[in-house]
């Protein structure tokens, strides 16, 4: 059963998605919350798989929550996916950079909103190729960070090639045939990289792949 909490403050939106969530069979919401503060804190009293938090709150809003469950250990296991009604902009990419899966539109699809929790429930980002591409081109298109560029040093090389074809929006199977390895063995590479690098999850990867001047946008 993938466990879900909602964090909007727009009940409408709050009671719309757990309508979605709750018609499948293997999906339960277990809280909502109005606010940051407030969906922190049942994070931390219910560890649900999969936080939805909307981006902008009062009080506390979606990138704070999102920082605040990222640095606590004990939440580890929590996917949080972050609410925006305008798509991708500088505060989605923060929220990333704070430790968030990934991002989806309010106005998602139904089966589309389906499947996004359950890819986020497996610990995957939801950064597809295309969006990868535009957050590239939109925001990390900047000189990499100098108190970045050694955070990639713990990496063996084949991982850090792995980190790089991760940052260009490959998936386990792209990344397999390219570097003509089997599936499993780019997944634990993969895994590897982000247990060295302390990264929640894919999305991670990606923003320290640039971050740290591993891939830089224009490349092939």
């Amino acid at each position: 059963m993938i466990r879900v909490l909602l964090v909007d403050d727009q009940p409408l939106i709050r009671a719309g998605f757990r309508a979605l969530l709750e018609a499948e069979d293997d999906i339960e919401v277990i809280g909502e919350a109005a606010d940051g503060a407030a969906g922190t804190d049942l994070a931390a009293r219910h560890k649900p798989g999969v936080a939805l938090i909307d981006i902008q709150m009062p009080t506390v809003d979606g990138i704070e929550a999102t920082r605040r469950i990222a640095a606590d250990p004990q939440l580890g296991e929590v996917h949080v996916v972050i609410l925006t009604n305008y798509g991708l902009d500088e505060y989605v990419f923060d929220a990333l950079r704070a430790g968030a899966a990934g991002f989806l539109v309010k106005d998602i699809e139904p089966a589309d909103l389906i499947t996004a929790v359950r890819i986020a429930a497996r610990g995957e980002a939801l950064l597809s190729p295309a969006i990868t591409r535009k957050l590239i081109s939109t925001f990390i298109a900047r000189p990499p960070q100098p108190a970045c560029h050694g955070t990639l040093d713990v990496l063996t090389p084949r991982e850090r090639e792995v980190v790089a074809l991760v940052a260009r929006g490959l998936s386990n199977s792209d990344i397999a045939e390219h570097m003509v390895i089997s599936p499993t063995t780019a997944k634990t590479h993969v895994s590897r990289a982000m247990q060295k690098l302390a990264a929640r999850d894919r999305a991670q990867l990606v923003v320290l792949a640039y971050e740290t001047g591993l891939v830089q946008p224009g490349q092939p």
